[in-house]
């Protein structure tokens, strides 16, 4: 059995599959923004589910997130979920946050970023991004396609683990919105799936999208080292965390 982070975990997709995890016997660690919001997650927490606290949009809670996760110890999955479709901290939450905690916790067995459809929309030029929020310099399209070439670095970097980007679909969640038109029982399934180890493929699968189970073909720009290289540098100077190749 595995032991899985799952940020965003209160509602929504970060929701279903910290519930699926558990309900498949695995160990798992939820999170929420507030104290207050684990209310929503207390029938996890009552069947034994752990639970770690910090607003992804703020770059100091986002390190004591890190503390919190690492005094539990090393997990075997982090699902990276936790998302917002726009607002000041855009980049923050989709980008600045899975970043640092890629970079600042204990290496896993394994990673899962949620990326989107819409990445395909994104544009790979970083000049003058903001990581702050403090101007809205990006889109939700930019921000899935950064994350993506994040998943695609870090598989790159760290051989040793697996990671995977994951197009969960356009489901009717509180952020996808009532109209949405893909299956929500579907949204959940791929990430928990992987992050319990569902894909025994090995060593040169890893860095690859996903979508309900079946790998799909990302962006160019995913795949370009170059890119990859100026996002992780990018990253590294706002937040003086690095992202760096080599076994654990």
């Amino acid at each position: 059995m595995s032991r899985v982070l799952v940020t965003g975990s209160s509602d929504g997709l970060g929701r279903a599959a910290a519930k699926s995890l558990l309900d498949d016997g695995h160990s798992v660690v939820v999170h929420s923004r507030t104290s207050a919001r684990l209310a929503a997650v207390q029938d996890l927490l009552d069947r034994g589910a752990q639970a770690v606290v910090g607003d992804l949009g703020s770059l100091d809670e986002v390190r004591g997130l890190v503390q919190q996760a690492n005094a539990l110890g090393r997990f075997d999955a982090v699902i990276h979920n936790a998302g917002v479709i726009g607002g000041s901290s855009l980049l923050s939450v989709n980008v600045v946050a899975p970043f640092v905690l890629t970079a600042e916790m204990k290496r896993p067995e394994r990673l899962i970023y949620l990326s989107s459809s819409m990445h395909y929309g994104g544009r790979p030029d970083l000049a003058g991004v903001d990581w702050s929020g403090g101007q809205s310099s990006r889109s939700y399209s930019d921000s899935k396609l950064f994350v993506t070439t994040l998943a695609a670095a870090a598989g790159r970097l760290w051989p040793d683990v697996s990671t995977y980007a994951v197009d969960p679909g356009w489901v009717p969640t509180r952020m996808g919105g009532a109209g949405a038109s893909d299956d929500l029982r579907l949204g959940h399934v791929t990430q928990a799936w992987l992050a319990s180890g569902g894909d025994i493929r090995g060593a040169g699968s890893t860095g690859l999208y996903w979508h309900h189970q079946k790998l799909q073909t990302p962006h160019e720009a995913v795949q370009d080292e170059r890119f990859q290289a100026e996002l992780l540098s990018s990253l590294a100077d706002f937040t003086g965390s690095m992202i760096q190749g080599g076994s654990k």
